[in-house]
């Protein structure tokens, strides 16, 4: 055709390339959405660990250092990255912000600006698509999947991290987190091992598998701490209490409380919870090394159990039959109860008509008691006058709800002729 041409047409500057973690995962592009460093360094390292561990002897000197080792590295996470990073939940010196940002760094899971800001997004937008590791979009997502697949990290919602950028240690950990994963990671654990010669045990025990265990533990607050336990605070979203979860996240667990009061330094706020991570900054605190703990008042925490409480009652509540609603009863003439109670066992108790017709030969107390109230105003009876009913009794005459005497009660005025009114 005239003008025609075979000269492609010029790409749109403004069209913008779509990330991958936008585009269905397929047979053919599978391995575009994985991203292998963080598989590399949460999968395929650890494997590596478990087959040396295969052959390589675990001496008890060397077991013990892993485990002390995992404690050290898992609180410079716990109290370093989350409570104090993160939230703000404390204020610590220098030495103290040094310890645990090398600390966490042995532990594997990114620098502080990296984890806390994201972190923070966590709690910003809980539960949907701009939280990084939503349990909504599954339990195995929420542990780690959001790491082994590729995300898009404008999806991730946008927080503030002023305050990160302008902390030296934060700025610094990040500039050199490769230099410190290293030695904290993996040298150190062969240096402190190497003093009973056992170099290759601390780098399999002390290194590559606690680097695991340490982060699996972290990943199960993003995971089990959304998924299992109870909801003491709120249930508006999906985090939890369980023990279970604070056992493995050193004191983590108690989801639900941190989620509803996330700058308090703790998690767990009873003596005999587990929370390890609480009472090392509370001793840090005593010797100079914190300051500033912050803790919500009591009685704002008890308001929020006592809410949460009333809604799982009110719940309950309304599975409940609690006789017709008052509101939907009819409203009866006093001269027409009297008329109706003629034929059929009618009472009126705080100013409803009940019809006990059928409950006369079961009334604990005989047919005599409960005959003697038909047709009158058995308010006084029912409440001390002749016996003062249970709670279960109430419950049991709301049942029986026929109608709503107008007035409320019987009244004398309205017994008059009218040419005395």
């Amino acid at each position: 055709m005239p003008g025609e041409t075979n000269i492609p047409p010029a790409r749109d500057r403004h069209v913008s390339k779509v990330h991958i973690a936008d585009t269905p995962i397929t047979l053919r592009n599978w391995h575009k959405h994985v991203n292998w460093l963080n598989v590399t360094m949460i999968v395929l390292i650890p494997l590596y660990g478990c087959i040396q561990a295969l052959w390589t002897p675990l001496r008890l000197k060397t077991a013990i250092w892993a485990v002390a080792y995992y404690f050290f590295t898992a609180l410079g996470v716990t109290a370093g990255y989350h409570r104090l990073w993160a939230h703000r939940s404390y204020t610590a010196t220098l030495p103290l912000r040094i310890i645990l940002a090398l600390a966490a760094g042995g532990s594997v899971q990114g620098s502080a600006r990296w984890w806390a800001r994201l972190h923070r997004s966590h709690h910003r937008y809980t539960d949907t698509e701009r939280d990084p590791y939503s349990v909504h979009k599954g339990i195995f997502y929420a542990h780690f999947g959001w790491m082994i697949l590729k995300q898009n990290p404008k999806r991730f919602g946008r927080t503030d991290i002023s305050d990160l950028n302008a902390d030296p240690v934060v700025v610094w950990q990040h500039r050199h987190f490769l230099k410190i994963v290293i030695l904290m990671g993996l040298v150190v654990p062969m240096l402190v091992a190497g003093i009973w010669d056992d170099w290759w045990g601390g780098f399999v025990y002390a290194g590559i598998l606690r680097i695991f265990f340490v982060q699996q533990a972290t990943f199960c607050v993003n995971s089990l701490a959304h998924w299992l336990g109870e909801q003491p605070f709120d249930d508006r979203n999906s985090p939890r209490d369980h023990v279970v979860t604070a056992l493995a996240t050193m004191g983590e667990g108690y989801h639900n409380f941190h989620h509803e009061f996330p700058s308090d330094y703790r998690n767990a706020i009873r003596w005999y919870q587990y929370d390890p991570t609480k009472w090392a900054i509370w001793c840090w605190g005593q010797v100079g090394l914190a300051r500033d703990l912050k803790m919500f008042r009591e009685n704002e925490i008890e308001k929020g159990r006592v809410q949460q409480l009333q809604k799982k009652v009110d719940r309950k509540r309304a599975e409940l039959d609690w006789g017709t609603p008052l509101s939907e009863l009819p409203v009866m003439e006093w001269e027409e109860f009297v008329e109706r109670a003629k034929s059929r066992a009618l009472v009126v108790v705080a100013g409803v008509v009940h019809d006990v017709e059928d409950f006369v030969k079961e009334h604990p107390g005989g047919k005599a008691m409960i005959q003697a109230g038909v047709g009158k105003d058995a308010t006084a009876m029912f409440n001390g006058g002749v016996y003062y009913h249970s709670n279960a009794a109430h419950n049991l005459l709301s049942m029986m709800r026929v109608a709503v005497v107008r007035g409320g009660c019987e009244v004398e005025a309205w017994k008059r002729p009218q040419k005395e009114m």
